[in-house]
């Protein structure tokens, strides 16, 4: 039943271009194959939760030498009840596996994004852009992903920094997860060609921020703080559209 479900949701939410065009193709545990990554490592999506709740997108990895929040993802995805969340335990695949920064062309991902994009540096460099926005397939499919979902929350998870990032319309968002989880909440405005910054700007009236979790792997306690204070600021934001 999940995966009759799942499928039907993903011929609603990735349409075909022609009637013979194949839907999108549901793999083992109920996971929706969103692409592959530039070495053809695939990107998937979860979906848990309650469909009737707040649309919460998790990226549990960007950066492939910060993977903790992948963790976080994967326990996200074992809830039942609340948000309706969707989740991608790792955007960058190809990084995460070689344990670099980068995807497999040597581009940050999180500097390929459109909004306020600069460009300048070389393949590998540490925050290399790459040639133009959204050159890379991992940025397309994230970006893709989200103009279909049209989340009302995204979290992003980074490390090394022990904090919450947040800017704009999504500062009282961040300042609320960031009590929530028990960080600190940095208040600056966001970097050029990052994700953040393009949802900022891109959907009106949602929140997407940063969370910076602490240098190395997470504990189970660690990680069910920061799997609370997901669902405590979805059930506000829930509360929120509903007075």
């Amino acid at each position: 039943m999940l995966i009759a479900a799942l499928l039907m949701f993903a011929l609603e939410l990735f349409p075909s271009t022609s009637a013979s065009a194949p839907a999108a193709p549901v793999v083992a545990g109920g996971s929706l194959r969103l692409g592959r990554s530039e070495d053809g490592r695939p990107i998937v999506a979860v979906r848990s939760g309650d469909p009737r709740g707040t649309r919460v997108l998790v990226i549990g990895c960007i950066h492939g030498n910060e993977g903790a929040g992948i963790a976080v993802a994967r326990a996200v995805a074992r809830v039942h009840s609340g948000p309706d969340f969707w989740i991608v335990p790792d955007l960058n695949p190809d990084g995460y596996a070689r344990g670099s920064r980068q995807n497999g062309r040597g581009v940050d991902l999180n500097a390929n994004w459109s909004s306020q994009w600069r460009g300048g540096g070389h393949p590998w460099d540490t925050y290399y852009p790459g040639p133009y926005p959204f050159s890379e397939r991992e940025t397309r499919i994230g970006r893709d992903l989200i103009l279909r979902l049209r989340p009302r929350l995204t979290v992003w998870f980074h490390q090394h920094m022990n904090l919450v990032w947040a800017w704009g319309p999504s500062s009282d968002a961040g300042r609320f997860y960031a009590r929530a989880a028990g960080m600190r909440f940095y208040h600056h405005p966001w970097l050029h060609g990052t994700a953040t910054n393009w949802q900022n700007h891109r959907l009106p009236g949602s929140a997407s921020f940063t969370v910076e979790l602490p240098a190395g792997s997470l504990s189970p306690l660690q990680v069910r703080r920061q799997v609370q204070a997901v669902l405590r600021l979805a059930s506000a934001l829930h509360g929120s559209m509903h007075t």
